[in-house]
């Protein structure tokens, strides 16, 4: 049932010998159907989990190197894998991290149980890595860890890191990036997403908007915040910081364009991302010395 991947295109990435029988795809079409997925990953026969989000074509736009041959590379809070098995399509010895248990991650005060629960249910314990790892024939190895919990002397160091629309759900994002970068001998790229009002309105501070009511979305930053996080947590920007827009998958039901929407904050981006994708930001840094 697993594609093998073996052969090199022109931008150095290995692309897939999709050579999977008509009845192995039918029972990973099956397999699929059965799990709600985040990232929107192309599987053996021309198979396309059903995403959240759509971030294939994000992925050539991004600061990842096209080559990270010989390269040890980190993806935390991994999902359902699109980037660590993006950065092993590129040559990287890719470690994926991730806490796989809802009732683990950073939930508020109070929280509905029935939520949690329901939460739980629709993940199935990270079900979507391993579906996609086997359907890839990849090599990337998956280790139930926290951001928190890094730490060089127990997964060593990476020479790249990916931390990807993560920050927005951690009630400590600056903690995560010190961790982060206690296991960062390279780069690191920041990805996540930010409010595009704050960031128009008062480009020129470090605000953010804090949800943390019932569910584990706490922060989303003006771009300026969002720096300035990546700086407090003990990096230095090496480029511009990159704007774009994360495209909806298959699998999100999109708001309706209404009046109504644009009357509060969370309204306004919803309706954003209808029209073109979830305002986010990439930033690369490394480690300052």
């Amino acid at each position: 049932m697993c594609a093998v991947m073996d052969s090199d295109d022109q931008t150095g990435r290995r692309t897939a010998d999709n050579t999977t029988s008509p009845a192995d795809t039918g029972t990973l079409k099956e397999t699929v159907r059965g799990q709600q997925w985040y990232h929107t990953i192309e599987l053996a026969g021309g198979l396309v989990t059903p995403g959240w989000f759509d971030t294939r074509s994000v992925a050539p736009k991004l600061p990842i190197p096209l080559s990270l041959e010989g390269k040890r590379c980190l993806d935390v809070g991994t999902f359902d894998g699109f980037w660590a098995f993006e950065m092993e399509q590129r040559g990287g010895s890719v470690l994926a991290i991730d806490v796989v248990d809802p009732p683990k991650w950073d939930w508020p005060v109070g929280s509905e149980h029935a939520v949690v629960a329901e939460v739980a249910k629709r993940t199935k314990e990270g079900n979507g890595f391993e579906i996609a790892r086997r359907a890839l024939g990849s090599k990337v190895e998956r280790q139930l860890v926290s951001v928190y919990d890094l730490d060089p002397a127990t997964l060593g160091t990476f020479d790249f890191i990916y931390v990807g629309s993560l920050l927005l759900h951690l009630r400590d994002p600056v903690r995560a990036l010190e961790r982060v970068r206690s296991v960062c001998t390279g780069s690191a790229l920041i990805v996540d997403a930010v409010d595009p009002e704050l960031s128009i309105r008062m480009p020129g501070r470090a605000i953010a908007e804090l949800d943390g009511l019932g569910r584990p979305w706490w922060w989303r930053p003006s771009v300026r915040a969002l720096e300035q996080m990546v700086k407090v947590g003990g990096f230095d920007q090496v480029r511009s910081t990159q704007k774009f827009r994360m495209p909806p998958g298959a699998g999100q039901p999109l708001a309706k364009l209404r009046p109504k929407l644009l009357l509060n904050p969370q309204g306004r981006i919803a309706a954003i991302t209808r029209l073109g994708g979830d305002p986010h930001a990439a930033i690369l840094a490394r480690p300052r010395i």
